[in-house]
């Protein structure tokens, strides 16, 4: 006995006098739920007792629902096509009763009623599909397709949009659907025939769910969300489809897309349609500019639909009204543009899903997500009893007491209790995410602007930035703050020029705009960089998409180290198919982390020495994580590499694991063939020629100017015989090089190599020669060597001013030379500057006394040169320096004034220059 006649012909175990009323009450499966609760005046209260006395006897017998329903669908699935219409039409009343039933006696959840009506949604429609390409096939009308190709629609396929793509139909949805074919699987002549099919497949198709019979009808089908349906087909190829969506697609587009999904026919074909479409759907960057977007839509549909005004019970529209549906949905939906570009985790299709998620991404608060959650479920759960009352497609809350009536006692409650409660529910969803989208502003219309010099101010309308009306509207309001702030920085006239520096250096503004004004602290920010670091400003005008990275939640947490951001990017290029945007990406994943970096630096989050190490962290994790992806794009070409591979060492201070803002990176690749003379693949490169050209396109994959700009410029001349020598050296002949033949500053610049990337045991063998070498040469060697580089730099260079921290007698190179002599000399594996001193010490080339003094000099001007690199592109002049700036170098350095540090600075470099020199051999004695 089945489902049905398990209800309607069991009287047991109600009252003997209610057996007629239950017999009346379900008549049998042919009548759906719509039917059934109409016109039976006391139905609704009787199946609230139903569910309340007899649910030990009703939830027994929901559970063959499932298997009724799965036998149902097996039995539509062997339907001839010309039975198909009339089957459809009763497994759909079927389908309804049984999930109308289980809702009701609250054996189902939510998303199990909206999951078993959209699953039927789906083979409904793919039956129809695969019935009317069939006709098609077996008429001959698709060229190059067979019958047995009407199971994936000859390369057609429906998207399932909406509700319908989310699995949130309900009982009386709508289907909308997209039709697309893959005009790839045709040959160029015949694929105007096959074209035509498709159309006349499609036109059949939507006729078989749509139109109204004596049976009723399946659903209520519209292809209108296809690009410019109003003059397209309706199904049209995937290529003009993509055309579309990147040149003229529109924000709703991309939300629609959002619940998109591949339901029937081609399966295969549509998701790799939608994967195509990604890039359109979700942007790379933040998008706060779709925020504005739904609001109009917002405000466009309640004007359309008379929905304005204030929320009153009656006649409520519970989807399109204040407070309801359409705004936890247009709420997830939005939050996920912002982010999903950023974040794939955020992309998912259902409503409730889509909050879960947004809130454990930290995007939303945990209690705002559990509350939008809990009203998105009650206002379904009306929106369902309000359809089961005469199969109407609607959402309006009833007119009436007795309507209202009737769907309390559907609810199990009284009128007075769900009035309440609705209105209680529509006003929390409605203040909860109004300000969302229509933020009361900071600064009242028409308030007073801070005054500055109108001779900056009245260009800005000239910049690129503010040439679309949408940015100088979005500015308009933003505008009044950004002066107010400007003027509160230490030097306003200063902070102003800056951040018309930042602002005549934007090429688009409606994004960043938009992302100030649903983040007024990033304003905080940018005026608090642009009064201290204009360098920074211009940096960010170039970059605009890293003020994404404040935004993400952790933008402020502790450093990660070197191999969390190597597993990091590495999780992001795996993202990214192309080899390209696999660069493309690198490029902005590190200038996230850069900018944070001097962030984190400019508000004295950390330290100079923190900040180098940082840097260089940074670097390091960019090379772990890209050789991989150039080995495995070379090798599609030529093979896997030869032997153990390569190792790529990071040398001067990369290898000492400090940086600055503006390093290069000075590398060193080696491989080890292992005797194999040539690579085994398409196009088989000699070993030898292998690792040069696979160098060569690490080089470029660091360097190459993409639509991101570049990672790091990068310098060769560290390797062995410099620029005389190849780009890769093998392992053999790097250590009888260094072994045999190298020079004395060659083994200077071993002291600080380090393995960075590439094969492992090759790294570790690398470690092992340069722990091997040093203490070998002979100490006199090594410091008269010292004392002739020395020399050299000093006849070629001089310092650029006081402000100069590098280069000159008693500056940083000076002491790093001494530093690395003493790690030589001592033969400690030590990299660091401050621990080679120590070393020089041990190994008496200095005194203690001397060791530590030149410490204390070095990472004096270490702090100098960070916070110049950070604050300028050219060495600081203190005649200029000013403001935030100078503040900045002051705090960093530890002197009151700019004449105290240059005081400080003085004196360290004439006594680490008096220390360096009493160390080395004099001049008469190297000549």
């Amino acid at each position: 006995m089945n489902f049905a006649s398990r209800i309607t012909r069991l009287p047991h175990p109600f009252e003997p006098d209610r057996g007629a009323e239950t017999r009346a009450l379900f008549p049998g499966v042919e009548q759906g739920v719509g039917d059934l609760l109409a016109g039976t005046g006391g139905c609704s209260p009787y199946l609230k007792g139903l569910c309340e006395k007899e649910q030990a006897w009703l939830a027994p017998a929901l559970d063959d629902a499932e298997a009724e329903i799965e036998a149902l669908f097996d039995t539509l699935r062997a339907t001839a096509p010309d039975q198909l219409a009339s089957a459809l039409r009763r497994g759909k009343r079927r389908v309804a009763l049984l999930a109308g039933l289980a809702d009701l006696g609250g054996v189902w959840s939510l998303e199990e009623v909206t999951g078993t009506l959209t699953r039927f949604a789906d083979l409904a429609t793919h039956l129809a599909i695969r019935a009317c390409v069939g006709h098609e096939l077996r008429r001959g009308k698709i060229p190059g397709k067979t019958e047995e190709d009407a199971e994936t629609g000859a390369g057609m396929v429906a998207l399932a949009m909406g509700k319908m793509g989310a699995h949130e139909l309900n009982y009386s949805s709508d289907v909308d659907l997209i039709c697309l074919f893959d005009e790839s699987q045709f040959e160029r002549d015949d694929y105007h025939e096959a074209r035509a099919a498709l159309i006349r497949a499609t036109r059949k198709m939507a006729a078989m769910l749509n139109d109204q019979t004596g049976e009723g009808y399946v659903f209520r089908t519209d292809l209108r969300l296809r690009p410019d349906a109003s003059v397209t087909p309706v199904c049209m190829t995937m290529e003009a489809a993509e055309r579309y969506y990147e040149s003229l697609g529109r924000t709703w587009e991309r939300a629609a897309y959002i619940k998109a999904r591949a339901c029937a026919g081609d399966i295969a074909a549509g998701e790799r349609f939608l994967h195509t479409l990604r890039p359109f759907v979700w942007r790379r960057h933040l998008d706060f500019a779709a925020i504005q977007d739904a609001h109009d839509m917002r405000l466009r549909i309640r004007e359309h639909k008379g929905l304005g005004g204030p929320i009153t019970l009656p006649g409520h529209n519970m989807k399109l009204g204040r407070g309801g549906i359409r705004e936890i949905e247009f709420f997830t939906q939005t939050q996920q543009i912002i982010a999903g570009g950023r974040d794939p985790d955020l992309r998912v299709r259902g409503t409730v899903e889509g909050l879960a998620v947004l809130a454990d991404k930290a995007w939303i608060p945990d209690d705002l997500a559990q509350l939008l959650t809990d009203h998105y479920r009650c206002h379904r759960e009306v929106e369902h009893r309000l359809q089961m009352v005469a199969d109407a497609q609607t959402q309006t809350l009833p007119t009436s007491q007795e309507g209202f009536d009737r769907i309390a006692a559907m609810m199990g409650t009284e009128r007075a209790a769900l009035e309440a409660d609705l209105m209680a529910r529509l006003t929390e969803v409605h203040e909860s995410t109004e300000g969302f989208f229509a933020p009361d502003p900071e600064t009242e219309p028409g308030a007073p602007e801070t005054e500055f010099d109108s001779g900056v101010t009245s260009r800005w309308r000239s910049y690129a930035a503010l040439r679309s009306p949408r940015a100088v509207e979005i500015f308009t309001r933003i505008r009044p703050e950004i002066l107010r702030r400007l003027a509160e920085t230490a030097r306003p006239d200063d902070a102003l020029n800056a951040f018309d520096g930042f602002l005549s250096g934007l090429p688009a503004g409606v994004q960043l705009f938009s992302l100030f004004e649903a983040n007024p602290q990033l304003i905080d920010l940018l005026v608090d960089i642009a009064g201290t670091s204009p360098a920074l400003a211009k940096y960010l005008s170039r970059n605009s998409s890293v003020f994404d990275a404040v935004i993400g939640g952790d933008f402020f947490a502790d450093w990660p180290g070197t191999e969390a951001l190597t597993e990091e990017l590495a999780e992001v290029l795996a993202r990214e198919g192309d080899y390209e945007r696999k660069l493309d990406a690198a490029r902005r994943w590190a200038k996230e982390w850069h900018f944070r970096i001097g962030v984190h630096h400019l508000r004295g989050l950390i330290d100079a020495r923190r900040a180098g190490a940082q840097y260089a962290d940074l670097a390091s994790a960019n090379l772990a994580a890209l050789w991989p992806e150039v080995v495995a794009q070379f090798s599609l070409k030529h093979g896997d590499p030869p032997g153990r591979g390569a190792v790529v060492l990071g040398m001067g201070s990369l290898g000492a694991g400090r940086l600055t803002s503006a390093s290069d990176l000075d590398l060193i690749v080696i491989y080890d063939a292992e005797g194999v003379e040539q690579s085994q693949g398409r196009r088989p490169l000699a070993a030898r020629t292998y690792y040069a050209r696979l160098t060569q396109a690490l080089v470029t994959a660091m360097t190459a100017p993409m639509a991101e700009g570049r990672l790091y410029e990068v310098d060769m001349r560290l390797r062995p015989s410099g620029t005389q020598g190849p780009v890769a050296t093998s392992w053999q002949s790097f250590e009888n090089y260094q072994r045999n033949e190298a020079w004395v500053w060659e083994h200077l610049a071993l002291t600080r190599a380090r393995a960075v990337a590439g094969t492992a045991a090759l790294g570790a063998d690398v470690e092992a020669l340069r722990r091997d070498l040093l203490g070998q040469r002979p100490r006199a060697e090594v410091l008269r060597e010292v004392a002739k580089m020395r020399a050299r730099i000093a006849a070629a260079k001089s310092p650029d001013g006081p402000l100069d921290a590098k280069i000159g007698p008693g500056r940083m190179q000076d002491i790093e030379l001494l530093a690395q002599a003493g790690a030589l000399i001592d033969g400690c594996a030590v990299r660091s500057t401050s621990e080679g001193l120590a070393a020089a010490a041990r190994a008496g080339v200095i005194s203690a006394a001397s060791a530590g003094y030149l410490t204390e000099a070095y990472a004096l001007q270490g702090a100098l040169q960070m916070a110049s690199r950070l604050l300028s592109e050219r060495a600081l002049d203190p005649e200029t320096l000013a403001g935030g700036g100078a503040g900045f170098v002051l705090r960093e350095c530890g002197a009151e004034t700019l004449s105290d540090l240059g005081g400080m600075l003085a004196d360290f470099r004439d006594q680490a220059d008096q220390a360096i020199s009493a160390a080395l051999p004099g001049l008469e004695e190297v000549s």
